[in-house]
């Protein structure tokens, strides 16, 4: 199958090109109408798939249900906003029903036939500072133990990829080093750390920043913290929620220029309430929530945002319509980035000879036009 565009995202930029598909991957990049195609998108983006390593749920489910009808429901759905393979991430969570929710992902993930592939899982929890638990419920949070995590692990058949945790309550880093020797990703997050804290957590295996700002200590004239260090780590991954709610436009555009084209990383943070009505309820964490009339998705008695229901596709947007931030850093921050902290860049996140054939075509005010995962047409 042959498909092409006047605007192929090549190098950093758009470039007339036609695509040879064949197998699930990209056979051939080749000049534009060089042979017969069969689907010109004429001026329209072609782009490598969205990447999102951040996500609870949608669509009425959450990854912490242990529903594999809802994920296989969710992983369907998220090709609509340009996503082609994901990360659920299952919360802090009574430890058994953890280990529930982690089976069920993993045994669901090789009977996905359609939508976004599932690569892995993120654990968020429950290693965290509980004055910084945000929506996060406090009873289950407690210090770092690589035991019960050798037993989620196990529930999970080795799927959790990254874990979120705050470093001032790992002793020595021990368990940083322990996950970072077990090929499991440290994300800083739900974190009351000082700047030097997190230097030496980084020192010691940690490789990202989970939601910059959000959840965690910030930026002070005369002590730094978590998301200073965000800010002044430039080997440092981190993750960014661009729904307008979670980080004012002056803030995203101060983060785009220290974290540059390389290292700063989209994702959706999205409930089960993604898709949901305005003044629709759902629970979260076991906490009333609402949808509020800017779209936001809050805890109900305390206004506080717990999560998103951002979409892939409107966060690029608005990045770079309304918060001017340069295309090439906003489209790596949910393509090429994401895939090289996992450490799968030599297929994912690029389009390339050789590479998984995971696309997203998108039209001149961002909205979806059709996405292709593994090669087949989604929409």
């Amino acid at each position: 199958m042959r498909i092409q565009s006047t605007r192929v995202w090549i190098g950093e930029r758009f470039a007339p090109a036609q695509l040879e598909i064949s197998g699930g991957q990209i056979w051939s990049v080749d000049p534009y109408d060089q042979k017969n195609s069969h689907k010109d998108y004429g001026n329209c983006m072609i782009l490598p798939g969205f990447i999102d390593i951040h996500c609870h749920g949608g669509y009425g489910y959450d990854s912490n249900d242990a529903k594999a009808d809802g994920l296989r429901r969710w992983a369907a759905a998220l090709p609509a906003e340009g996503v082609t393979s994901f990360m659920p991430t299952v919360m802090t969570d009574e430890p058994g029903r953890m280990s529930k929710a982690l089976k069920s992902i993993a045994e669901m993930r090789r009977r996905i036939d359609k939508g976004a592939a599932v690569l892995g899982i993120h654990l968020e929890g429950p290693f965290l500072n509980p004055e910084y638990a945000g929506a996060q419920p406090e009873e289950f949070i407690t210090a770092p133990d690589i035991p019960q995590f050798r037993v989620w692990q196990r529930a999970a058949d080795n799927l959790i990829r990254i874990i979120t945790l705050a470093p001032e309550n790992d002793l020595d880093y021990n368990f940083t080093r322990f996950c970072a020797h077990n090929n499991v990703l440290v994300s800083i997050g739900h974190s009351g750390a000082t700047y030097r804290k997190v230097v030496n957590a980084h020192s010691n295996g940690a490789v990202c920043i989970t939601h910059t700002f959000n959840a965690q200590s910030g930026l002070h004239h005369r002590e730094n913290g978590v998301a200073g260090a965000a800010l002044l780590l430039n080997d440092m991954y981190a993750e960014i929620i661009p729904d307008g709610h979670h980080v004012a436009p002056e803030v995203l555009q101060l983060f785009f220029h220290c974290k540059g084209r390389d290292y700063a990383i989209i994702v959706s943070d999205s409930l089960r309430a993604k898709g949901s009505r305005i003044g629709e309820h759902f629970l979260f964490a076991g906490k009333p929530c609402i949808i509020e009339t800017d779209g936001s998705a809050r805890v109900a008695n305390t206004g506080k945002l717990a999560g998103s229901t951002l979409k892939i596709n409107e966060g690029l947007r608005y990045l770079i319509r309304e918060c001017g931030i340069e295309p090439a850093a906003a489209i790596n921050a949910c393509t090429i980035n994401p895939a090289r902290l996992l450490n799968i860049d030599e297929t994912y996140g690029l389009i390339r000879t050789g590479y998984n054939a995971d696309l997203t075509i998108l039209d001149d005010d961002y909205q979806v036009v059709q996405t292709y995962c593994r090669g087949t047409a989604q929409l």
